[in-house]
């Protein structure tokens, strides 16, 4: 049998939220295995890292379905776009804000993508975290749309196999990232995360980038309707 083939090469990847943290580690580790990247987002990134740039808020439903009329081809979706805001989830409408840029984007995205993918045999990867696991108190909305990924996950894997469209999830551990900055600068919070986990150190965004280009591969066509934590044993400990 031929090897394993984990190229990416000559793919179109879109990634919302690729203008920071996660979303560019990944858009840059797409560009450097031969994809073609575009990334959307609030605002263009810091500086011009050779991606295509789409201007892009995830709650607009008629914006979202502007950008996939605007795409031709796509290979690989993935929804990177989120924030959560500490102390405040508890609030009504704070809380709907966040389950609609993480949940009901994500949903988005996928509806209007859906036939792109189709045309391609593309897959969709969805970004959970170590939230879809465990409660937080602090950000109730954040946690809540993590854990209702899973799920989301699983349910579109089923619903897309029949247009061979693998939908799988990536849940990410403790990563340095603008979005965790206040639970690193935070003493006791640190504390307790460090005790668990096994690397003793918050992770890169780049150290998330591998899993999501090997699930594009043509060596995941296997991987279906999962979500993988990459969290250095922070789950299994």
């Amino acid at each position: 049998m031929p090897a394993p083939d984990f190229s990416v090469a000559g793919q179109h990847v879109l990634i919302s939220g690729g203008a920071g943290g996660i979303g560019t580690a990944f858009a840059t580790a797409f560009r450097d295995s031969g994809a073609q990247v575009t990334i959307c987002d609030l605002r263009p990134p810091a500086k011009d890292a050779g991606f295509a740039f789409e201007v892009i808020d995830v709650r607009d439903t008629t914006a979202v379905e502007a950008l996939a009329a605007r795409i031709k081809t796509l290979h690989v979706l993935i929804h990177c776009a989120g924030r959560l805001i500490r102390h405040e989830e508890h609030k009504p409408d704070v809380f709907m804000d966040i389950i609609n840029i993480h949940l009901v984007g994500n949903m988005r995205l996928a509806t209007a993508f859906r036939p792109h993918l189709a045309a391609t045999k593309g897959c969709l990867i969805n970004i959970g975290s170590m939230y879809s696991y465990f409660g937080a108190a602090m950000i109730p909305a954040y946690a809540s749309a993590k854990t209702a990924i899973i799920g989301l996950t699983k349910s579109l894997a089923v619903a897309y196999a029949e247009d061979e469209i693998r939908v799988n999830a990536i849940a990410p551990g403790w990563i340095r990232t603008e979005i965790s900055r206040g639970g690193r600068e935070e003493p006791a919070f640190n504390e307790k995360v460090m005790m668990r986990l096994p690397t003793k150190r918050w992770s890169e965004p780049e150290e998330l980038a591998g899993t999501a280009v090997f699930l594009a591969s043509p060596a995941a066509r296997l991987i279906n309707g999962v979500t993988i934590p990459v969290d250095g044993g922070y789950v299994a400990s």
